[in-house]
């Protein structure tokens, strides 16, 4: 379920931090870009998790109305703070990590069943297609691990009263998966 507000940060950042570089005339040292990269990699985990979910109307209905909601939390907040915004989702992603973490250890101990990965994830992560949810899951794990570095950078500049385009933003991430206590 969290994966359904999860795309929105990213996208409200980045649009309003586009639209106010565009009127300062001012580079973002590829924020913007790493803030829209984060809102389509969480569409692509709330797409995959569905497609594993085999999710009902209804549950896909929940996605419209908390959409409306947290949109326009978020974008209220990221008006006011945007260090506030950025901070909180790099909490967010925080405890994002811990979950997904935990999410391993069920899949470990057979509590959750290791299905076959879909298509979609495949296709996205560019697994081998023998790929099982654990496998979606250390990716969408390390996924989360650079979505809280980027947000606490933009956070941390914001806070240290830096121009964004002084420190280039961490793009991409090129690591791999995080595997620490998997």
């Amino acid at each position: 379920m969290l994966e359904i507000e999860a795309a929105m940060p990213g996208m409200v950042g980045g649009i309003l931090l586009h639209y106010k570089l565009l009127r300062r005339l001012e580079q973002s040292g590829g924020c913007i870009k790493a803030l829209i990269e984060e809102a389509e990699n969480k569409r692509m985990h709330l797409m995959t998790f569905m497609e594993v979910a085999k999710t009902k109307w209804y549950e896909r209905a929940m996605v419209f109305a908390v959409q409306g909601v947290f949109f326009n939390a978020y974008f209220v907040t990221y008006i006011l703070s945007p260090k506030l915004a950025h901070h909180i989702v790099g909490y967010l992603k925080e405890e994002a990590i811990h979950s997904y973490t935990e999410f391993l250890k069920e899949l470990g101990n057979g509590n959750i069943e290791n299905m076959p990965a879909p298509t979609i994830a495949i296709d996205y992560w560019r697994l081998p297609k023998k790929s099982t949810l654990r496998d979606i899951v250390v990716y969408v794990r390390a996924d989360e691990a650079h979505h809280r570095d980027v947000n606490y950078f933009v956070s941390d500049s914001y806070f240290q009263g830096q121009q964004l385009m002084d420190s280039a933003a961490p793009l991409g991430r090129k690591d791999g998966p995080l595997l620490i206590g998997s």
